[in-house]
């Protein structure tokens, strides 16, 4: 018997075996839900032929065409990636809203034995499910970690959940380190799936106990924090870092030393910097790019550009600072201080 439900809480996707999303690999790869497998019933063209040929031929040519590959897609699958599940393999299948491609899958489960079960409105309700959450009034406590580019907050965040602290990595999340020069080489997750994984990051959060959170634009890289969390950060309270230019300027050629390497990719981000930089400026630094000189790059970068950009938004806030945190350096020792230090002041 094809069982029936709507329901994606956490528990109740951890009841199944597996999720699988019978979607094409490009619906997949833009959104699914967490841990769900992808086996289509349609690969990427083949869903573009039938498209096609619905729209353009007739609607029972495409049926027919599509219905034999969706039955040689599923036999593929039966024998890859399901032929070692037993009896009691307990899937949840879906696909974009529930329809004839999950269907179809869970029709032939279904007469295989396995008590399978269809997810009704397939991808859409768990989309809804997310921006329910991400689109709604803010319920999340949060506490802004904040402070001067190369400062370690996100070293920070680390350290602070080891000791127990809730945090929530944004910029882990989205894929990017949240500056012109914050690409990490791999392509950041589309919108829709970055929100996915933030609404899983905040089902294993306690509601009740605050969330410590790296200040950030309310864009990472090419990603933009949905408006709930966006809220919750306006209102936060703040800890404040703070290091010498040096410090940071040390730490952050460690922690950028991928970018500083490639000087063609550096020389590309320097040149997206604003334009009230002089060319004489942008020039220097870039001259310091080609020389290797990376924490001298750094360190004018940091006294040049950021820390006045950080000044000039900080006057405009006006959110309670409950505690400030001073290092010498952004060393281990110091960090580990400094996440003593924090998780003290929460």
């Amino acid at each position: 018997m094809i069982r029936h439900t709507t329901d994606l809480s956490a528990g109740a996707r951890a009841g199944f075996d597996v999720i699988i999303d019978v979607r094409s690999p490009a619906e997949f790869a833009e959104d699914h839900i967490p841990c769900a497998i992808n086996l289509p019933v349609l690969d990427n063209a083949e869903r573009a032929e039938i498209g096609t040929i619905y729209v353009q031929q007739s609607k029972f040519l495409a049926r027919r065409i599509g219905a034999a590959k969706v039955a040689r897609n599923i036999a593929a699958h039966l024998d890859s990636a399901l032929k070692d599940r037993d009896g009691s393999f307990r899937p949840l299948v879906h696909c974009w809203r529930g329809g004839q491609r999950s269907g179809a899958m869970v029709a032939v489960m279904d007469q295989i034995g396995w008590p399978v079960t269809v997810l009704d409105g397939g991808y859409m309700t768990w989309r809804r499910k997310v921006q329910a959450v991400l689109y709604g009034e803010p319920t999340l406590s949060v506490i802004l970690l904040d402070g001067g580019t190369g400062s370690g907050k996100t070293a920070l965040l680390t350290r602070l959940a080891a000791r127990g602290v809730q945090t929530l990595d944004l910029e882990g999340l989205a894929g990017h380190r949240g500056s012109l020069f914050g690409a990490t080489g791999r392509a950041q997750p589309s919108q829709k799936l970055f929100e996915s994984r933030l609404f899983e990051a905040l089902e294993r959060l306690d509601p009740a106990s605050p969330v410590v959170v790296e200040a950030e634009s309310s864009r990472i890289g090419a990603r933009t924090i949905p408006p709930a969390l966006w809220s919750a950060m306006g209102r936060a309270s703040v800890i404040e870092l703070s290091a010498p230019v040096e410090a940071r300027a040390a730490f952050s050629a460690r922690v950028y030393a991928d970018i500083a390497a490639d000087v063609g990719a550096l020389e590309i981000a320097l040149g997206r910097l604003p334009p009230h930089h002089s060319r004489e400026t942008v020039a220097g630094w870039k001259a310091m790019a080609r020389d290797g000189r990376a924490i001298k790059l750094a360190a004018a970068l940091i006294a040049d550009h950021y820390d006045p950009a950080y000044r000039r938004m900080s006057a405009r806030r006006d959110r309670p600072v409950i505690g400030r945190v001073e290092m010498a350096e952004v060393s281990d020792a110091e960090l580990d201080r400094a996440a003593d230090a924090v998780a003290a002041l929460i």
